[in-house]
């Protein structure tokens, strides 16, 4: 329908925009029937991301034009960037936590930055700007919202089992040996998506890289083993995020005399 009412390619991504948009405010206000406020922040996130989005086109458009040094300068630059911002959004909604946004920034260094850097040493990814920047972008989101769902999951089994937890250090537990089941309950549970895309990978969804090289003429073949390289990639990476903020997230529920210290979100 909206193809025959815009012949303009730009006025038609814009009407679909405006759909998507109305679809999604649709979800948000139909919310509010089980008490669920979701109106402001949808509004603030869709505002945001297609601030973003059209920025971070005009800004690869450029960065594609430059040649040598300039562009694989930049390239990191923006890389660096967006693990900044991840490591804040994945914070927020554990920001009562002191020193969380410290935990969250290290985690996305030890994950996504260090995975990128890695394979783009060996050459696993290509590190044109075309090929490094949307690839490292997926694996820094893919690894934000794996740190998203451990932080906010760990802190909910710390102050869910604030009893035991203080039973076990009265015994006299180490305070590692008493969060250790909490530790392997919310890296496994932070861990599913990436999971459940791995084993869905071809048969529940065929990923956007993998549709996008096949329709540029690619072989099916090198396409499908791309594909697969980027989705256990983004498996590892959300791994060692996982783990790596929820092991450093530790030591910022105990006191330097080891007692359970839980942040209040009021505070």
């Amino acid at each position: 329908m909206l193809n025959q009412l815009f012949a303009n390619p730009i006025h038609l991504r814009l009407a679909q925009a405006f759909v998507a948009i109305l679809l999604t405010l649709l979800v948000a206000y139909s919310a509010r029937r089980w008490a669920i406020r979701l109106e402001r922040e949808t509004i603030i996130a869709l505002a945001r991301g297609i601030i973003q989005i059209v920025s971070v086109g005009f800004v690869l458009t450029f960065v594609i034009t430059l040649q040598g040094w300039g562009q694989w300068l930049l390239s990191l630059l923006i890389l660096v960037a967006m693990m900044i911002a991840a490591s804040m959004i994945a914070a927020r909604r554990t920001q009562h936590i002191p020193g969380i946004w410290q935990v969250a920034l290290a985690a996305i260094v030890c994950g996504p930055g260090l995975m990128i850097a890695l394979l783009a040493v060996i050459g696993v990814i290509d590190t044109d700007a075309a090929t490094l920047i949307p690839v490292g972008s997926i694996v820094i989101a893919n690894a934000m919202n794996t740190m998203s769902l451990a932080l906010e999951r760990f802190a909910a089994e710390v102050e869910s089992h604030a009893g035991q937890i203080e039973a076990g250090l009265a015994l006299g537990a180490a305070p590692n040996v008493v969060l250790a089941p909490y530790v392997q309950t919310t890296i496994q549970a932070a861990l599913i998506p990436s999971v459940n895309n791995l084993r869905s990978l071809g048969i529940v969804w065929i990923p956007g890289v993998m549709a996008g090289m096949i329709l540029a003429g690619s072989n099916p073949l090198e396409a499908a083993l791309y594909q697969f390289v980027i989705i256990a990639m983004l498996f590892a990476t959300a791994g060692i995020t996982a783990l790596s903020c929820t092991l450093l997230a530790r030591a910022h529920f105990f006191s330097a005399a080891e007692q359970l210290r839980v942040p209040s979100k009021a505070s």
